[in-house]
């Protein structure tokens, strides 16, 4: 697939990168997490499909009824996502595209600092899985850029308009139980000093459904971060990762506890480790409409069976 050659005028100033194409894809990847967890569930034997995994008035739920169920809500998304990374990994063979685990700690890091507290980003325990998602949309935006041209000078001015971008905050990954009252959730963290898990508690106990059902996980956290409440963002600079925090007061009335599982290090980007990045978000900026993995199927001869 071919661009035509484009030279583009300088950009107009103080413009955010675009992250947007990145954070469609990791938003979905709690469900290629989910594909895979659903194989792992999967016993060998031939009776597993059988195998009563919950009971309503002594109906029998089986297996294959969990599975079948799992796969109409999530199946089709998990496997999209695999065929992409395929068609992607293909891509970067054919158009002698390599992708470094620093453009990759790049993207990371932009996405930690773009976030605005309501993206389900970065929430993939599988981080590995997560690096695979960011790399496989790497591919696809080199494809699409590979003949654009963007001048230097676009290139400098847009890095000295806005050197914030890359002055990357330290960043927590953080968990928070919500509970009614300090009383509440008191009793919480005596029940997490005695060994019970966080993610357990904030499942059971948490009134904030959202990340309650998330095991209490809000994603990366920065100290003076606008999106979240203040009394977090003040609290996680002093939190060490692995252990909880006591009971916040909340701006709207509630308390939490909050955990630190992880402290990624801030760091200041230099022009020359974000030229690449700035030429092709600018070059991505002078496509007509945006373009998915799913326009390069042909191409490389990928297949769909789903639901036939």
């Amino acid at each position: 697939m071919k661009s035509n050659r484009i030279n583009t005028a300088p950009p107009a100033k103080k413009r955010h990168l675009k992250t947007k194409p990145v954070l469609l894809v990791i938003g979905i990847l709690l469900l290629a997490n989910l594909f895979w967890f659903i194989a792992w569930l999967i016993p060998n034997g031939s009776s597993a499909a059988n195998e009563e995994v919950a009971a309503v008035d002594g109906e029998e739920i089986t297996r294959a009824e969990w599975m079948a169920a799992m796969e109409e809500q999530h199946g089709r998304g998990a496997l999209l996502e695999l065929v992409n990374e395929k068609v992607m990994a293909a891509a970067a063979a054919d158009y002698d595209i390599e992708v470094s685990d620093k453009e990759i700690d790049l993207e990371l890091a932009m996405i930690r600092t773009a976030q605005d507290g309501t993206e389900e980003l970065l929430y993939a325990s599988d981080t590995e899985r997560q690096r695979e998602k960011v790399k496989a949309q790497l591919i696809l935006e080199k494809v699409l850029t590979k003949d654009v041209l963007i001048e230097e000078q676009a290139i400098k001015d847009f890095y000295e308009d806005n050197r914030a971008i890359y002055e990357v905050k330290d960043s927590y990954r953080t968990s928070m139980i919500v509970l009614n009252s300090k009383a509440e959730a008191e009793e919480a963290i005596k029940e997490l000093d005695n060994g019970s898990s966080f993610e357990a508690l904030a499942r059971e106990r948490s009134i904030d459904n959202a990340t309650g059902n998330l095991g209490g996980d809000i994603g990366f956290v920065s100290p003076n971060q606008p999106s979240i409440d203040q009394q977090i963002t003040a609290a996680v600079a002093d939190i060490d990762p692995g252990t909880w925090s006591q009971p916040l007061a909340l701006d709207d009335g509630r308390t939490a506890i909050i955990m630190v599982k992880e402290k990624i290090e801030g760091r200041t980007f230099s022009y020359d480790e974000v030229k690449e990045h700035i030429s092709r978000e600018l070059a991505l900026e002078q496509l007509p409409q945006s373009v998915s993995p799913e326009a390069f199927w042909q191409e490389f001869n990928a297949e769909w069976f789903y639901g036939e």
